[in-house]
């Protein structure tokens, strides 16, 4: 594999500007976390079934893949195919087959964490 500086900017531009978005949201906003990070979720969720996303996250590459919006565009793009293959029903499970493995990652990592620190509360 060919190191591309350029690809390596596109990515940290695309990232860079949309933690940029969060962090102004975060400051400007009386929005807490959890929301924004739903909405990041739901855009991702739009732009991936109006057609956007995936242009972006073909010009981006992990810029636009890895953060909260590539996965709500990721669980668009997963009920699409499902709808189309399985009808109704693909609705409901598609979203779930497509990002399966990010879910199950995000799981295992959280609880193996937990295990190695001594989570609790903050107070």
């Amino acid at each position: 594999m060919e190191f591309d500086l350029l690809q390596y900017l596109k990515a940290f531009l695309a990232g860079g500007a949309l933690c940029l978005i969060g962090q102004v949201l975060i400051d400007k906003t009386k929005l807490t976390p959890a929301r924004i990070l739903t909405a990041y979720v739901v855009a991702g969720v739009v732009l991936g079934a109006l057609g956007i996303y995936q242009p972006f996250a073909d010009w981006a590459g992990a810029g636009a893949t890895v953060p909260l919006t590539g996965f709500g565009n990721n669980l668009a793009r997963g009920v699409k195919k499902a709808v189309e293959e399985k009808g109704l029903l693909g609705a409901f499970t598609g979203g779930f087959t497509s990002a399966a493995g990010g879910i199950a990652a995000s799981v295992f990592f959280g609880y193996l964490v937990a295990l190695i620190f001594k989570p609790g509360s903050k107070s």
